[in-house]
C-alpha cells in the first residue's frame, strides 16, 4: 500500500466565513473519488489540523501501487474535483508519497 498526503493553506483572499463551507465540498467530493479512480483505496480528509501543523488542510489518500499515484493524477475525475473545489482556494501544497 502506497500513502499520498497532500497539504495545503488556504489562499489570503478565501474569507474564514467561506472555509467551512469549502472544507466540506473538498471532502465530499474528494472521497467521491473512491470507485471511480483505478488504485484508489481509501480518502480522508482533515479539515482541522492540530494548532501545531503547518497547513490548513491535507489530504491522506491510499493507493495500491504507487504508478497509481501516476494515474490519479491525470484521471479527468480528479482533475475535474482539483479544478473546480481545490486549487481555486489553496495554496502552498506540499506532497508527501510513501509506503509504510
Amino acid at each position: 500500500m502506497v500513502y499520498h498526503i497532500i497539504m495545503w493553506n488556504f489562499k489570503e483572499e478565501v474569507a474564514a466565513e467561506d472555509k467551512p463551507k469549502l472544507k466540506e465540498a473538498m471532502a465530499e467530493n474528494l472521497k467521491g473519488l473512491v470507485g471511480k479512480v483505478p488504485g484508489l483505496l481509501t480518502v480522508d480528509f482533515v479539515a482541522e489540523p492540530e494548532a501545531s501543523s503547518s497547513h490548513d488542510i491535507a489530504l491522506v489518500t491510499t493507493f495500491e501501487k504507487v504508478e497509481d499515484i501516476k494515474a490519479y493524477a491525470v484521471h479527468p475525475d480528479h482533475v475535474h474535483v482539483a479544478d473546480t473545489y481545490v486549487r481555486p482556494y489553496v495554496c502552498n501544497r506540499a506532497c508527501l508519497d510513501c509506503e509504510i
